[in-house]
């Protein structure tokens, strides 16, 4: 497949882009000129597109960007190399060297991700890349790229007695599946090891492992970031690992399969699938809530954009009763504040609960979310209610375990959603919403109590509140009294209000981009939108980060935004409107130095953020 794909006016041994966007261009004009694109900006379009996704640069200065497009003519690959290296966010974090672009017809079948199967396995070799980096001709890549492309992934055997098992897949289903698979094969092979590699590719369960592979190995390993299926294991000594360990220690994992020192499966502690983790990487708590942060990341970045979109129309473009009224405004506002702001919450909620306890979990850990959304309890009285919900599920799961085998049937579609969502809704009601709120009027009160006799304390301490919880009740009771000040015209402290509000967001984006060991691809690319967000005084930017790391952020946040706040005071910046961040500069009272206030209390925060943090590994 590769020798179909490659030709020798595709090759390309000097690239002259020093960023990954220069790659990406560079190697697309590539294809283009050889005549394989119709449309070269399509085509681009359709890489960045899966760049977004997550980031084809591998490990071993190795990335394979690729992408199906109707602008393709035909299936081809591009190979460029850059001896300096080029940061492509690689997954070990080093430069890139080696890029291969593959370039995949929009009617295609999944012949591409064979083709990249295939790649990652010759680049398993470490001759093959050395070889790439020292060749002189694009003869010489040519035949270096041809070399053993017939390879087999997982190497038959007329003896079916394996001494090991394993199954490899990770999230997207391409490379590192197929590198761990090699990685296993290889050290095997050295080893004068018996194994078969069972491969949960993007196309499909490749070498999948009988019943009677599984009776008679020694030992499974299963190095897998995503859920396999485990059921059938129940019994025997499975190693659970992250795929990147298939890669990087397979001789060690095979060591403890052969000697029967993994534990003992079973699928009635597990669920009967599993995602693996290891000593290395943080788990429970922490696993469960950033599968909570990770699926409302997308509700508080579409709706973060689409609000800032609707002030471009005016502050109070949105209401119908205001002279600045604009339909599209209220439209933008509806479906970014009204609908995608909202859902955030009970998303969160939903699935910290659906990673504890699996799907049966989702709906009552939602509903706890829900409840939170509506009573005033923003996103730690969702967290609480997500967890609630998925061990209230597992509760459940034990409790229900002496019932009938006839009625398993009905547990996940019955007993565990009504008493799952019953137990976790009073609880919500009866325990969790009612401090809260206490807190919340309790801390308005406090602050009508304050009033303005000492303003540059009432600005640390407005500025400060807005970061607590980012948009739950701490933050509105600032908010609220700021907007109370100015039915009073009082505009100081509102002002204090919006600069604390604004300070989360653009620390944030200034920790991702100058901090940038510290988060991985995902949240530097979150990161950027933060700054529309901060720009926007949307504080709710920052909540996927401050739920993901509380002690770390929260804390951080909390004295920038009161840094910001007290400086505000301090320098007698006022505000009249009730919201806008930088489109409502023009009528700030000293805007240069409300500037600065912001810009102080943002670097502050990203500064402790960025200290604090430890690294991505």
């Amino acid at each position: 497949m590769i020798k179909k794909m490659l030709s020798k006016d595709c090759i390309d041994l000097n690239l002259k882009a020093t960023t990954k966007d220069g790659v990406i261009e560079e190697l697309v004009t590539v294809l283009y000129n050889a005549g394989k694109l119709n449309d070269k900006e399509e085509f681009k379009k359709a890489i960045l597109a899966r760049e977004a996704q997550s980031s084809t640069g591998l490990e071993e200065g190795i990335a394979i960007p690729h992408g199906k497009s109707a602008a393709v003519k035909v299936p081809s690959i591009a190979f460029g190399r850059s001896k300096a290296g080029i940061d492509f966010n690689s997954l070990d974090g080093e430069p890139s060297t080696l890029f291969f672009m593959i370039a995949a017809p929009e009617n295609a079948t999944d012949s591409h991700i064979e083709t990249l199967s295939q790649l990652t396995t010759l680049l398993m070799d470490d001759d093959v890349r050395e070889n790439l980096l020292n060749a002189t001709t694009d003869d010489e890549i040519f035949e270096i790229l041809n070399l053993d492309v017939q390879k087999e992934i997982n190497p038959k055997s007329e003896d079916t007695g394996y001494d090991v098992l394993a199954v490899t897949a990770c999230p997207t289903g391409i490379a590192h599946t197929y590198m761990a698979a090699e990685a296993l094969n290889k050290a095997a092979k050295n080893m004068g090891i018996k194994i078969k590699v069972e491969t949960n590719g993007s196309t499909g369960v490749k070498n999948l492992l009988t019943d009677e592979d599984i009776k008679n190995a020694k030992g499974i390993i299963v190095a897998a970031d995503k859920n396999v299926d485990m059921e059938r294991f129940n019994g025997k000594n499975v190693e659970i690992v992250p795929v990147k360990d298939g890669i990087k220690r397979p001789k060690e994992l095979i060591e403890v399969a052969l000697e029967g020192k993994a534990p003992i499966y079973s699928s009635k502690s597990s669920g009967g699938s599993a995602k693996s983790s290891s000593k290395n990487e943080r788990s429970g708590f922490y696993k469960h809530l950033m599968s909570g942060v990770s699926n409302m990341l997308p509700f508080v970045v579409g709706g973060g954009i689409l609000i800032a979109i609707s002030f471009i129309f005016g502050i109070n473009a949105s209401n119908p009763a205001d002279p600045s009224y604009s339909p599209i405004a209220k439209l933008l506002m509806d479906i970014g504040g009204g609908n995608a702001f909202f859902l955030m919450i009970p998303v969160l909620a939903g699935f910290i609960g659906m990673s504890i306890a699996d799907r049966p979990g989702f709906a009552p850990a939602m509903v706890g979310g829900l409840i939170s959304a509506n009573n005033g309890g923003g996103f730690l009285g969702a967290i609480v209610g997500g967890f609630l919900g998925g061990y209230i599920v597992v509760g459940l799961k034990k409790a229900f375990s002496v019932l009938p085998e006839k009625l398993e049937g009905i547990k996940p579609v019955l007993l565990y959603p009504l008493f799952g969502i019953l137990i976790t809704g009073f609880l919500m009601y009866a325990v969790v919403i009612d401090p809260v709120a206490a807190m919340n009027t309790g801390v308005t009160n406090f602050l009508n109590g304050l009033g303005t006799g000492n303003l540059v304390l009432l600005g640390v301490i407005l500025g400060g509140m807005m970061a607590v919880d980012m948009g739950g009740p701490v933050n509105k009771a600032a908010f609220t009294f700021g907007i109370a000040t100015i039915a009073s015209n009082n505009y100081y402290p509102h002002a204090a209000v919006m600069a604390g509000g604004m300070v989360p967001p653009l620390a944030i984006a200034l920790a991702t981009t100058f901090f940038k060991n510290k988060f991985d691809e995902d949240e530097r690319d979150a990161g950027k939108i933060n700054y529309i967000m901060g720009a926007s005084f949307i504080t709710e930017g920052a909540i996927p980060f401050a739920a993901a790391d509380p002690i770390r952020v929260i804390p951080a946040c909390i004295l920038g935004s009161a840094l910001a706040g007290g400086l505000s005071m301090f320098f007698g910046c006022t505000l009249p409107a009730p919201h806008g961040g930088l489109f409502v500069l023009p009528i700030i009272g000293h805007p240069i130095m409300y500037l600065f206030a912001v810009t102080l209390g943002s670097i502050l925060s990203a500064i402790i953020i960025g200290v604090t943090k430890p690294n991505k590994q």
